[in-house]
């Protein structure tokens, strides 16, 4: 990891040398939501199904496309390093070595059951059994704890606040943030809105995924969304017709990050992971890293 220097950020590095379109645009568009676009690929899962089954005989209890996905994203970062930047007071940074996921996860699969948020920090020489080790655990700690995640307690505390002394809480925060001055243990453990990339699973609810929004507080700059599972039958050369699995996949990105090559380059890359998991059993064999 780069010495941190004066104009850095607590959770970022500043990215000096990026092209000079690249730092223009956040002064054209200043908000993440003006600054959304949107994806879909589909990931063949013929292969990654039977890897998951084979994980879990292998002791990993409900090892899963989720795992897969997660893995795939870190193993793509450790390629495409300028995939962990970000925007924060109209200026680019890099996360560098940390690679910070964020997820929403209910405490039951019911409809009154609470929702959570869980912060989870993966490194981009992690391979899948690091990445599952790291998720689960996380995952396993934030259902245990009866008193609520740290994010719940922040969010209850300010909740609880009158109307107008939340508004004025919020927009200090806004401010706070612009500036790069918010407490580290708020934006690197309690916010769900900072990070490298967010991550929802439709899949568990059954349906397709869909294209959720960025938000303007934090920064995070890619939230991703995978859906159910999906039978489809082609034919194949021979005249057969052969079964096959996948899943649809949206995504919705903060174009000011990188440019539109560098983008397909990076989803090419996690739908490969994705499709052969087999390559995320071992380290990458190089690790490149963002520009100065």
């Amino acid at each position: 990891m780069r010495k941190r220097r004066f104009g850095d950020r607590k959770d970022g590095r500043r990215v000096r040398s990026a092209p000079i379109f690249s730092k223009v645009m956040p002064y054209i568009m200043k908000r993440r939501s003006d600054a959304q676009n949107f994806f879909t690929d589909k990931l063949s899962i013929d292969k990654t199904e039977k890897f998951c089954r084979d994980k879990v005989k292998e002791g990993k209890k409900n090892f899963s496309v989720l795992h897969v996905m997660l893995a795939a994203y870190v193993r793509m970062v450790s390629q495409r390093p300028a995939l962990n930047r970000f925007i924060s007071g109209q200026k680019i940074y890099s996360r560098d070595d940390e690679i910070v996921v964020n997820m929403s996860i209910k405490r039951e699969m019911t409809i009154d059951a609470p929702d959570t948020m869980i912060k989870v920090v993966f490194h981009p020489g992690d391979t899948i059994d690091d990445v599952y080790e790291k998720f689960n655990k996380v995952v396993t700690e934030t259902l245990e704890a009866g008193e609520g995640s740290s994010f719940d307690k922040v969010a209850k505390f300010l909740s609880n606040l009158p109307g107008f002394v939340f508004r004025f809480a919020v927009a200090m925060l806004f401010w706070f943030d612009y500036h790069g001055w918010l407490p580290a243990f708020l934006t690197n453990k309690v916010s769900p809105f900072h990070g490298s990339m967010i991550i929802t699973s439709m899949g568990s609810l059954g349906i397709k995924p869909i294209y959720h929004h960025l938000y303007d507080f934090g920064n995070l700059p890619v939230f991703l969304s995978y859906g159910s599972k999906q039978t489809e039958f082609r034919l194949a050369a021979d005249g057969s017709v052969e079964k096959h699995k996948y899943i649809d996949l949206k995504a919705v990105t903060d174009e000011r990050i990188v440019d539109g090559f560098y983008y397909a380059s990076a989803f090419k890359l996690i739908k490969r992971y994705v499709e052969n998991p087999e390559e995320l059993l071992v380290p990458p064999e190089k690790i490149f890293y963002d520009v100065d």
